[in-house]
């Protein structure tokens, strides 16, 4: 079976930072059209102009690249309620559920990201991968 991957806001802001390393494995992940939600784009969003001091235009042109790259999907109630779940089972906060609960709903069996427990794995079907 083919991985479905979803990628975790963290992984985004590596493709745009001159750690060399960091940047190649995110462009490598970006180019095998992960999943995304609009809470990662929101995240991203928010990381590029708070703390990297990105204009909104070059934000706007970095989305633009990810629409192009990556399948976006949108948060939804029976998102919300599955990331209160993972809470509860897994004692992840609220933010990273969402995320979890994202990739669960989109059927993917991968996600990336360097903020979680690596290895990991969420009601026998999603694997936590620190691509690092």
């Amino acid at each position: 079976m083919k991985d479905k991957i979803f990628l975790d806001t963290n992984i985004l802001i590596y493709a745009t930072v001159k750690d060399r390393y960091r940047k190649n494995i995110s462009l490598r992940l970006i180019k095998k059209n992960p999943v995304i939600s609009t809470q990662v784009l929101n995240e991203l969003s928010n990381v590029m102009s708070k703390k990297l001091k990105m204009n909104s235009q070059n934000i706007i042109k970095l989305i633009d690249f990810l629409e192009k790259k990556c399948e976006i999907k949108t948060i939804g109630i029976s998102t919300i309620k599955l990331a209160l779940n993972i809470c509860d089972k897994y004692n992840y906060s609220y933010y990273d559920s969402l995320i979890i609960g994202s990739a669960i709903e989109n059927n993917c069996n991968v996600l990336y990201t360097e903020d979680m427990q690596a290895g990991q794995k969420i009601d026998d079907f999603l694997e936590i991968i620190n691509p690092f």
